[in-house]
């Protein structure tokens, strides 16, 4: 398998899992401060979305790769 038809399926699998998902959220620790013993921080939970036309876009591109890439040199 080469790198064109690995990218287009890569492609293909990221925008369907952006459609079926929607987007994704993730834990980003902002600030700490140690006292003393007493350590403390702060986590906040931020989350992404992902367009539909980013989705839907993948899966045309990694389609199209995958369709004419090797078909090239």
């Amino acid at each position: 398998m080469n790198a064109v038809r690995i990218a287009a399926l890569a492609l293909i699998v990221a925008g369907i899992l952006g459609l079926v998902y929607g987007g994704f959220s993730y834990t980003q620790e902002t600030h700490s401060a140690n006292v003393g013993p007493i350590e403390l921080s702060v986590s906040e939970n931020k989350s992404i979305n992902v367009p539909v036309w980013a989705g839907v876009g993948a899966i045309v591109i990694g389609g199209a790769l995958l369709a004419f890439g090797s078909k090239g040199c």
